[in-house]
């Protein structure tokens, strides 16, 4: 394993701020998280870990070249545009309630991220 590879987990305090936004933000839209709460917690974690490395909570489920020219631009900044614009959430971290992968939550404890993320 090549040390330089990062396997830490995000920090507590994004860890928590990432999924606070999250409950909030599904509630005010009224977005729900997949049914799978694995997708909830991996994305919410992923957002946190760009928070720490980046200082802004660059979408985790795209490639980018340059992430730190991605998070300066803001356009894929949770929530992104297409997000904001068209409740349209490539994660599927926010699912409208048509959605077949829509869960009936809008909720999701630190623990329970934390179990489903442990990477010890």
């Amino acid at each position: 394993m090549n040390i330089s590879e990062k396997t830490t987990q995000a920090s507590d305090k994004n860890l928590e701020a990432m999924r606070h936004f999250s409950e909030q933000y599904a509630k005010r839209t009224g977005t729900y998280f997949c049914v799978d709460p694995g997708v909830t917690a991996v994305v919410i974690e992923g957002l946190a870990k760009h928070k720490d490395e980046l200082g802004s909570p660059l979408c985790p489920c795209r490639h980018y070249e340059d992430k730190e020219a991605e998070a300066a631009a803001a356009y894929w900044n949770c929530p992104c545009v297409p997000m904001r614009e068209r409740k349209e959430c490539h994660c599927m971290l926010f699912l409208t309630p048509d959605n077949d992968f829509a869960g009936d939550k809008q909720e999701i404890s630190f623990e329970e991220i934390r179990a489903i993320t442990n990477h010890g």
